[in-house]
């Protein structure tokens, strides 16, 4: 069906940056809504960002004015670029889509296996 392959992630900084990307492959209509999320230790997986074919684009509050969303409809890839990042954010990141697989299909929600990205000094 779909499969959604992260990469980008890593031992970062205090204040540094990483680039996370997400492609996805299989029998795939068209990609309605590419997003990221994270999930710490402990904690709920929360949204961090989406964006729409169009690139309508929203963030979680915390992450506006640091992090950029980013897609390649041709290439059925969505980026993460984050900086400034903060210990806080250590987390697993995952990346989800809505996807159709055929001409009137219904919309499908899709999981990436998740990259660790790791802020420490």
């Amino acid at each position: 069906q779909v499969q959604l392959m992260e990469s980008g992630g890593g031992l970062v900084q205090p204040g540094g940056s990483l680039r996370l990307s997400c492609a996805a492959s299989g029998s795939i209509f068209s990609i309605d809504l590419m997003g990221w999320y994270r999930q710490a230790p402990g904690k709920q997986r929360e949204l961090v960002a989406a964006i729409t074919r169009s690139d309508f684009t929203t963030y979680a509050a915390s992450v506006k004015g640091r992090f950029t969303i980013s897609r390649d409809n041709a290439k059925n890839t969505v980026y993460l670029q984050m900086n400034s990042l903060k210990p806080e954010e250590t987390a697993v990141y995952y990346c989800n889509v809505l996807a159709r697989l055929g001409v009137g299909s219904q919309v499908t929600g899709y999981w990436g296996q998740g990259t660790q990205v790791t802020v420490s000094s």
